[in-house]
């Protein structure tokens, strides 16, 4: 019935606004003094039409399915109503499979089917409703719109207020989905440092978040010392920045200065065609391709390379993240204005005394904020990691050995069935949080350096 009620906002939605519009052209064909065009009045119909619609589908939908659960259990027997949480989720899984049909709604219990059924007329008997008022709302709304047409009326600007709200409220949006972000994971956070102390986490030298899930098990008592992630995590980074910062950098300024229009037009796509090849497909060429030849390289010299090493992940993750930094650098180099290249051929530098006196100068805030793009991309990939450097979390600086980063563990913590509520799994949450803080570190970092470089050259 969705798909109905939008199809219907569409139909209203379009009829309003050729009835605005042909009113809004009469307007226009008995004088010259008009106010808005008749496209303006056509718009402003079309939206007293759609947005009382669409707030009453913003408010019922998530009211309604409430309503109706609550309604289909009650018809349940009184013994069999739900006394905690895990027997309500259980019960509304029985009535979705018996509304589902097939061999579980055949065995389901006869008070089951009768309360599938009563969610099925009820949920018909709602969606049938919603489009009822829906209309009437769109019936009210348009007529209230065809009294306010006139010629003297300022459509135009009743339509610009609408558009500014919309962008405000999707500026809202964004922030209020930053903000649920942000409070989701300091709760659990919160909620992970009352079972495991706070200064044992951000400075503890151990990372083992195995534990007994019973009394009777032998098992660890778990260790959750953050310093060994952090330290896996900046080293792997460091590694692919390494890689990354400079290749990215000098073919950007190759791509900008140096290159002809048709190399440029052939080299840079299919430089840029790494940014589109799925992560664990450079996982595999970790695995398979540079971690074997770095270890077989390292025996050559005598030195002891794990199978799962740092610098397989650092160096695969570099290649990934190339075209990050000299596409936005590409971007920022041809920005900067054709003045200060004429400026200083003008006073007799050279093309490269111009590059790394005038052009780089110039855009070094952009550059600053490819590269601190790049760091948050390899701070945040996991799938490389997974596969070339291993799950061990080792406090080490060597590349040579086997590390672990902050989002292999988060997703590690996370894979299957978890509880909610164990020190295990809450240390997902508090390291996703102290990971937040550390990116947005990073970025303030950077807006601090743009700011103080723009100003040279406004």
């Amino acid at each position: 019935m969705s798909a109905i009620y939008f199809l219907a906002i569409a139909v209203l939605s379009v009829a309003a606004f050729l009835y605005g519009r042909q009113r809004g052209t009469a307007f226009r064909a008995a004088g010259p003094d008009v106010h808005s065009l008749p496209s303006y009045h056509g718009w402003f119909t079309a939206i007293t039409v759609a947005v009382p619609m669409l707030i009453l589908y913003c408010i019922w939908s998530p009211i309604a399915p409430k309503i109706i659960e609550a309604e289909a259990l009650s018809r349940l027997p009184a013994a069999m109503q739900p006394t905690d949480s895990l027997s309500h989720s259980a019960l509304l899984r029985e009535i979705s499979n018996a509304l589902a049909g097939g061999a579980l709604s055949q065995n389901a219990k006869p008070e089951i089917q009768e309360a599938a059924q009563a969610w099925q007329s009820l949920a018909a008997m709602s969606d049938y409703a919603r489009l009822g008022v829906g209309l009437l709302l769109a019936i009210v709304g348009f007529g209230w719109a065809a009294s306010r047409l006139g010629k003297n009326f300022r459509a135009r600007n009743n339509v610009e207020r609408a558009v500014q709200l919309l962008l405000i409220l999707c500026s809202v949006v964004a922030i209020l989905t930053t903000l649920g972000i942000v409070f989701s994971v300091l709760f659990e956070t919160m909620r992970f440092f009352g079972k495991y102390p706070w200064t044992d986490f951000l400075f503890g030298l151990q990372w083992s978040p195995q534990i007994a899930l019973r009394s009777d098990q032998v098992g660890q008592s778990g260790a959750f010392g953050f310093i060994p992630l952090f330290v896996g995590t900046m080293l792997i980074m460091l590694i692919a920045m390494l890689v990354a910062a400079p290749v990215g950098l000098f073919c950007a300024i190759y791509m900008a200065e140096y290159a002809t229009p048709r190399f440029r037009a052939t080299a840079k796509p299919i430089l840029e065609i790494l940014a589109g090849v799925p992560t664990v497909v450079f996982g595999f060429f970790a695995a398979l391709t540079v971690a074997p030849f770095i270890r077989g390289l390292g025996a050559d010299f005598g030195l002891d390379v794990a199978s799962e090493s740092a610098l397989a992940a650092g160096f695969v993750m570099g290649i990934m993240i190339i075209p990050f930094v000299s596409s936005l650098s590409d971007d920022v180099i041809n920005a900067v204005p054709q003045s200060l290249r004429d400026g200083a051929y003008a006073l007799g530098a050279t093309k490269s005394e111009t590059i790394k006196k005038v052009i780089l100068p110039a855009a070094l805030p952009g550059i600053v904020s490819a590269l601190m793009l790049a760091i948050s991309r390899a701070v945040g990939e996991t799938m490389i990691v997974v596969m070339a450097a291993g799950l061990a979390g080792n406090l080490t600086f060597n590349p040579l050995d086997a590390v672990t980063t902050i989002t292999v563990q988060i997703k590690t913590l996370l894979v299957g069935d978890q509880e909610f509520d164990s020190v295990k799994t809450l240390s997902a949450f508090a390291l996703g949080f102290v990971l937040f803080f550390f990116t947005l570190t990073l970025n303030v970092i950077a807006l601090k350096i743009v700011q103080r470089y723009r100003e040279q050259y406004d």
